[in-house]
């Protein structure tokens, strides 16, 4: 029975379930970006570049073929347009990645601002002090 209750404390954090919503959120929007890059953003840079499909782009190292049973075997191939289009799936989902925590940090850190404490009296004191010591000298 232990482990079980061990196990339900470290669900009932708020870090795990945190972490749970953001694993899932991430999913969904690189999901997102996915669809963005692959309908939107390829297809006119393909048209750009004379009606290129990017995910056609490969190198066959092994043509297909057919066994004598009849059964086709396969072409062997680097499909390179697909990691093109995996790379620019990278680069635009790490850069609202960026854009969204260097704003969420922006706004943490002007909540986080406390106003300056007033002086104390004897802050008051030892300033006027270290006036009147200024003058003398």
């Amino acid at each position: 029975m232990g482990l079980f209750k061990e196990f339900k404390e470290f669900i009932s954090r708020g870090n795990v379930v945190d972490l749970a919503v953001g694993v899932i959120i991430g999913a969904a929007f690189g999901k997102i970006v996915s669809s963005i890059v692959d309908d939107i953003i390829m297809p006119p840079i393909g048209v750009l570049l004379g009606g290129m499909n990017f995910s056609s782009l490969k190198i066959i190292l092994k043509q297909a073929t057919t066994d004598p049973t009849g059964k086709v075997i396969e072409a062997v191939s680097i499909n390179y347009g697909n990691f093109i289009q995996t790379g620019i799936d990278f680069v635009i989902i790490a850069a609202a990645i960026f854009v969204f925590v260097k704003a969420f940090n922006s706004m943490k850190r002007k909540e986080e601002a406390p106003p300056p404490a007033p002086p104390t009296k004897e802050e008051i004191l030892l300033t006027e002090i270290r006036d009147l010591l200024a003058k003398k000298s």
